[in-house]
């Protein structure tokens, strides 16, 4: 595919290599487990495995779109927040993604889809009540890059294998009951702990790679607008008013924090090792040396 103008990002390529790699060969270790101890149900879970992989693949955007609220508008609908798309991606020279607003107090962005071709940004009304026309392009910049960059796709593909892990463990469950009862002793016994390990594994390397394309989607945007300072005023309001938003919002949008702009919390922040983001301080570090390379305040 055709490069786009935002600025590429080798140690992001090379995490996400890395990521996908140890994630694969973690699930191609775990469905072989499982296989053994599902014993003569094999095809079974090959034939559901690879057809909910499949849906979840091809259908990312419309799944993640329905889970979290949003819904497509058109440029009669939200013609500023169109606008400001159009002018990114004509910067960029990327096709147009689809346009979404979710309605929810929680002030907060999120791009997801397979492809350039397959896309979508979404923003909230939250978002939008908040930020000033410059600081929206700059967070809208930063969900462009997610795109630009693909690691969507890939955040994509390892936040299904912790579901695919969950529904392993189910299949191999219901099928190790029908075994032997020293077999059946052994699977029950078994299955709840190696399905805890892979999740534990896969949820810490999805992590790495989440708060590290944070970072890389924070830079690209800033370099592709050329106004860090925006992109830090955005970040600093939305982290500042989190707290103001209603608890139970907060904990309806905190399952998608991974595929947020910010995290969805209030109170103390996540540990380093846990957390979906870098720190606040973190990025607005590196946004002020970006517009110290650039020369603007």
């Amino acid at each position: 595919m055709a490069r786009t103008r935002f600025a590429p990002d080798r140690g992001l390529t090379n995490r996400m290599v890395t990521t996908m790699f140890l994630l694969g060969l973690l699930y191609v270790v775990f469905v072989g487990v499982m296989i053994v101890l599902l014993g003569k149900a094999w095809p079974l879970i090959v034939i559901i495995v690879g057809a909910v992989f499949v849906a979840q693949f091809w259908f990312s955007d419309r799944i993640a779109a329905y889970s979290m609220g949003a819904r497509e508008v058109t440029p009669e609908q939200a013609p500023e927040l169109h606008g400001a798309v159009d002018r990114l991606c004509a910067l960029a020279d990327m096709p147009k993604p689809k346009v979404a607003i979710a309605d929810t107090d929680v002030p907060n962005a999120f791009a997801t889809g397979r492809s350039r071709h397959k896309s979508m940004v979404c923003v909230t009304t939250g978002l939008l009540r908040r930020l000033e026309p410059d600081e929206l392009e700059g967070v809208l910049a930063h969900e462009m890059s997610h795109v630009a960059h693909r690691d969507v796709a890939v955040m994509t593909i390892a936040g299904f294998l912790g579901v695919l892990a969950g529904l392993i463990t189910r299949m191999a469950l219901w099928g190790g009951l029908g075994r032997s009862r020293n077999n059946q002793n052994v699977a029950l016994l078994l299955i709840p702990l190696i399905s805890a390990v892979v999740y534990v594994l896969s949820y810490l390397l999805t992590r790495l790679l989440s708060r590290y394309r944070e970072l890389a989607a924070d830079r690209a945007g800033a370099l592709l607008t050329g106004r860090p300072s925006a992109l830090a005023s955005a970040l600093t309001k939305i982290s500042g008013q989190m707290a103001q938003v209603p608890t139970r919002d907060l904990r309806q949008a905190e399952p998608f924090n991974a595929f947020y702009f910010a995290p969805a919390v209030s109170g103390q922040s996540l540990s380093n090792l846990l957390s979906s983001h870098p720190s606040l301080e973190k990025r607005l570090d590196q946004l002020g040396r970006i517009s110290a390379e650039l020369g603007r305040p």
